[in-house]
């Protein structure tokens, strides 16, 4: 079979390539890109001033203004640990890849930049009048690359933001790059996951004459307890002051404990007591020493136990995430880039679709 060409921006931790191996669809990386939640000061055009002073490659020297904010990116330590990628395929930003360079070489392009507010400069939507915003570069980039298919990824905000301007431009945007685009809002909770998360996908396909379809929902069969994981680390366990911020009801909106369908994973989760959290009866851990010796034991609905956070296992667990996904960044980074992350199980929603459709023209 032959591998699909795959290459992601604002890469992650990688659920296009999750939910591939669970299709067991090879595919080989041709690039990713993802800054780490790192900014560098200097603005696009100042960077290629000072490279071409300085004669260096463009890509060379924002690697090394990178390296010189002494931050570790903590995201593309765990894309490395996980994923077939070389280091001259990996970009620190998506504003300095030449997508000539990769010009009919990918199969299937995905990312899905912050949502930012931009001005319309002339009169029309066209790419010119995105300058200065990161979707303009992942616009750029499906234009110079020519993909023969895209997946956008955002949150439902974009759609409101800026009173729906933002989204209008977004829109007209994709449609001036000749694609036949396709807009899905898509929850986790229809796809297998009992999680509730919407949000927001563009499917976009070269072949105009591709009839592709949102992916069929499905009844949802399992509940958050059946991710769950046995052996617990102690310092997962809330104190006094947890327990009774995340059982007050007051704090319903920021701590829910023991749902049958979580609230939707951020990069926040579990911090400040915000997120989902498990209730353990006394009985099950009153033989560990050492969760004892942390845990706070109260009532809960009139049951006597512990209340412990999600750990990052049970996070990834809870977004698709193959048990063989290793963990090799620490306690706030592990969190967040979980959080950030894109559902597996609706992006394999969508690529059976996509496949699906595109086979159809074949």
């Amino acid at each position: 079979m032959k591998k699909l060409r795959l290459a992601t921006v604002f890469s992650g931790i990688g659920a296009p390539e999750q939910a591939l191996n669970k299709m067991n669809i090879p595919y080989d990386i041709v690039f990713a890109c993802d800054n780490g939640e790192r900014e560098l000061q200097l603005t696009k055009e100042e960077i290629i001033e000072e490279a071409n002073k300085k004669e260096k490659d463009i890509n060379d020297y924002v690697k090394e203004l990178y390296n010189n904010l002494k931050k570790i990116n903590y995201v593309k330590k765990s894309y490395m640990a996980n994923y077939d990628i070389t280091e001259e395929k990996w970009y620190e930003d998506i504003r300095f890849i030449d997508g000539k360079k990769y010009k009919d070489q990918v199969d299937l392009l995905v990312g899905g930049s912050p949502c930012q507010s931009f001005s319309i400069i002339g009169k029309r939507a066209g790419l010119d009048d995105a300058r200065g915003t990161l979707f303009y570069e992942f616009a750029r980039l499906i234009n110079e690359i020519q993909p023969n298919f895209f997946i956008y990824e955002n949150v439902l905000g974009m759609l409101t933001h800026d009173n729906g301007n933002t989204w209008k431009h977004i829109k007209e945007i994709f449609e001036s790059l000749n694609y036949e685009i396709n807009v899905n809002i898509l929850n986790s909770k229809d796809y297998g996951i009992p999680q509730n998360r919407s949000r927001l996908f563009v499917v976009g396909f070269k072949n105009n004459n591709v009839n592709y379809r949102e992916p069929d929902k499905i009844k949802l069969t399992t509940k958050m307890k059946d991710y769950l994981e046995e052996d617990i680390n102690p310092k997962h366990y809330l104190g006094q002051k947890g327990f009774e911020f995340v059982t007050n009801p007051k704090y319903k909106n920021r701590a829910r404990v023991n749902q049958d369908i979580i609230q939707t994973q951020k990069a926040n989760q579990q911090f400040n007591w915000n997120g989902d959290f498990v209730f353990e009866p006394l009985a099950k851990v009153k033989n560990n020493e050492k969760i004892m010796n942390r845990a706070y034991v109260g009532n809960w609905n009139g049951q006597i136990g512990v209340i412990r956070q999600l750990t990052y296992r049970e996070c990834l667990n809870l977004m698709g995430f193959e048990k063989a996904f290793k963990i090799v960044v620490p306690n706030v980074p592990a969190y967040r880039q979980i959080g950030n992350s894109i559902v597996v199980n609706v992006l394999e929603a969508i690529l059976e679709s996509a496949f699906n459709a595109m086979r159809g023209v074949e």
